[in-house]
């Protein structure tokens, strides 16, 4: 990784161009930026009061960092300069390079050059806005930004230059250490931006917003720092919206796709993923305030009983358990509240100590000595323009009170976004209290961070599976060849025969143990295509069945059926587009279509996360015994999982797999259909 302290922090900074870097003086000098300013242009005498410099050889130094605003082709020349004179990085803003491709060939031939150009300096875009530095005052940025200087905060690295201002704009109270944008990650990408910012001891928390997640490994290194330095992630992921996969024949890869793929990456890193920009920023606000939260026992306290019901009905769905009192707390509350005052979580404490500061803190205080992991306390302010805040004083100074008596991790949540302000944050903020605005995004931020808190407990994932984009004709296995493939990797499959002809099946089905199935082999979806037959009891059954289906490519396949079984899974593994070998675990059989009842792990992946995933799914209760009938042979499914694991792991040129169904019994769990399809490097092991 390239050293971008120059870069981020730098001493003096170079611009080229005419509008956008008059822009970027701008934006340096109104942030108060204590460094020297250098416009180069070869026409102008100066820039906004600045003397200008004719080109790179002028300049008094090699600059810390530098903003090139000029077309693409003069980008080139001007970084291989500044790369020649010992420059501290560049950040190139025009584009028309590779995201130009396919409307301009000489773009991706340009950016190869570009990146050439800058050699070991490191490079920020091409199409790229910059970077805000709100710790020293930087502003290399060539438009508005609605940040200012703080002491500490959290980092911002996004993919889109134009999210990075919308949320530089908010009005939380959030602090922003660095608002960093990646461009076309030419050479630096989002990861080594991010690794950069967590360097810095001043940042408390990451946040990613990724539209691609390009170098793997990178990202994976990323992690690994943000672990060692004790630093929470949260990521907001753009395209979650699913696409077909072109030429895919498996329900595992119907299930997976991009997102869940990109989900369970993300969650495999010990990166928390939220859904909204709202939810974003919040999380970071709570994370900023303390971290991820230690468990799920959350209290909410409020006047109201509106609020409470609001509180118990929107967490219902959420990891947050709203646990009642101990009784101790229930006993000095319902001593201090009276008869009329129900002890209860959400916990509605009335009106009848409002505006009373001595009881409120006091109230307040056995509230915080409970022992929850978060209290959270509901406060609107009235609007500052056409009303009188002065009655809430007491609110705000009671929960300020309080939250210093006990030193318990406390956030305050509105109802509504805009009825907390920076001034309340920023308040709030100097007694180690989180504002959350909103009660949909403050709900959504206080589950991220208890699901942080979880991932950051779990141990540091293995590097992930990766495999090379597959390349030439794909082709499928019989069901026979998949099932025998995947048994020799350890996958439990029912005994069988295969023949090319109904006499010859009906000979080698002798030693079977009837009722058997029979299936056309060489046929993808055989129960849509009447390929398959249950319950021939006899050998006679049999080959009348097999004359009658119609031509079986592949010959045909008669086995045992799978006598104890309790349910239906889908095991699955597809390689994604970004190189990632995925399982897929769900509910399997007919309820595939209907329940989309799946989880998705990352290759490799462990015993441990496939129990994990088991119990997620929407179907536990059917595979732990459902009334009266037995548990599922877990770990039997657990072993089946593995060996696809193995096997994937085992064969570069696996396409796509998928095992529909597996019958889980109370002793054993057996793979009844299978389906493999490799390209030219794949092999039958």
């Amino acid at each position: 990784m390239r050293d971008l302290s120059r870069l981020l922090r730098p001493r003096s900074i170079a611009l080229f161009g005419g509008f956008w870097a008059e822009n970027v003086v701008t934006q340096l000098q109104r942030a108060g930026f204590p460094g020297a300013i250098w416009p180069v242009h070869p026409k102008h005498e100066s820039l906004l009061g600045l003397p200008c410099f004719r080109d790179v050889a002028a300049l008094p130094a090699a600059p810390d960092a530098a903003f090139i605003g000029v077309n693409r082709a003069q980008s080139v020349e001007i970084v291989r300069d500044l790369a020649a004179m010992g420059a501290g990085g560049a950040i190139a803003f025009a584009s028309g390079f590779r995201e130009a491709e396919a409307g301009d060939a000489a773009g991706a031939g340009l950016q190869d050059a570009l990146v050439a150009a800058a050699g070991e300096m490191p490079l920020l875009g091409p199409n790229c806005y910059g970077l805000l530095n709100y710790l020293d005052n930087v502003a290399l940025w060539p438009d508005q930004h609605g940040g200012g200087p703080v002491p500490r905060g959290v980092a911002l690295v996004l993919q889109s230059s134009n999210i990075a201002i919308n949320l530089t704009m908010q009005r939380r109270g959030l602090p922003l250490a660095y608002v960093m944008t990646a461009g076309n990650q030419a050479q630096t990408g989002f990861a080594d931006l991010a690794r950069a910012a967590l360097a810095d001891p001043r940042v408390t928390a990451l946040g990613l917003h990724i539209e691609g997640f390009g170098d793997i490994r990178a990202l994976e290194a990323m992690a690994a720092a943000a672990r060692a330095a004790g630093k929470p992630v949260v990521a907001l992921k753009t395209g979650r919206s699913s696409r077909a996969r072109a030429a895919t024949l498996s329900h595992t890869a119907s299930l997976s796709g991009e997102a869940a793929a990109g989900s369970a990456l993300l969650a495999r890193l010990g990166i928390t993923e939220v859904a909204s920009p709202g939810a974003f920023l919040e999380t970071l606000h709570l994370l900023h305030e303390g971290g991820p939260l230690a468990g799920n026992a959350v209290v909410s306290v409020s006047c109201s009983g509106g609020e409470a019901g609001l509180m118990a009905d929107l967490t219902e769905a959420s990891e947050l358990d709203l646990r009642p009192f101990g009784p101790a707390a229930a006993g000095d509350l319902a001593e201090q509240l009276g008869p009329f005052v129900a002890i209860a979580n959400p916990f509605d404490y009335h009106t009848f100590i409002w505006n009373d500061l001595a009881r409120m803190t006091a109230c307040f205080t056995a509230v915080l000595h409970d022992g929850f992991d978060l209290a959270v306390f509901l406060l609107d302010l009235p609007r500052e323009d056409r009303c009188n805040r002065a009655t809430y004083e007491c609110a705000l100074a009671a929960i300020i009170a309080a939250r210093g008596a006990t030193g318990a991790r406390v956030a305050v949540l509105s109802t509504l976004q805009e009825n907390l302000g920076e001034f309340a944050a920023d308040r709030f903020a100097a007694a180690g209290i989180a504002v959350l605005h909103g009660l949909g995004d403050g709900i959504a931020a206080i589950d991220a961070a208890i699901r942080a808190g979880r991932l950051a407990a779990r141990p540091a994932a293995a590097p992930a599976l990766l495999t090379p984009p597959p390349s030439g004709p794909a082709w499928l296995l019989t069901e026979a060849e998949a099932k025998a493939a995947l048994a020799g990797f350890g996958l439990s499959v029912p005994r069988g025969v295969t023949a090319a002809s109904p006499a010859a099946l009906a000979e080698g089905a002798a030693g079977l143990r009837f009722p058997v199935a029979l299936k056309a082999l060489g046929v993808a979806h055989k129960s849509e295509a009447g390929a398959v037959v249950l319950g021939l009891d006899t050998a006679r059954d049999l080959q009348a069945a097999a004359e009658a289906m119609a031509a079986a490519p592949g010959g045909f396949l008669a086995e045992e059926m799978a006598r104890d079984s309790l349910a239906e899974l889908i095991l699955g593994v597809t390689r994604d587009a970004t190189g990632l070998m995925t399982l897929t675990i769900g509910a399997g059989g007919v309820l595939t279509e209907l329940l989309q009842d799946s989880a998705t792990l990352v290759l490799p992946t462990s015993a441990e996360e496939i129990r994990a995933a088991l119990e997620g799914l929407r179907i536990a209760p059917l595979l732990r015994g459902y009334r009266g009938k037995p548990a599922a042979d877990l770990e039997a499914i657990v072993a089946a999982a593995l060996a696809l694991g193995r096997y994937a792991a085992a064969t570069p040129g696996l396409v796509e797999l998928d095992v529909n169904p597996l019958m889980a019994g109370a002793k054993g769990a057996v793979a009844v259909d299978a389906l493999i399809r490799l390209n030219e490097e794949g092999h039958a092991p």
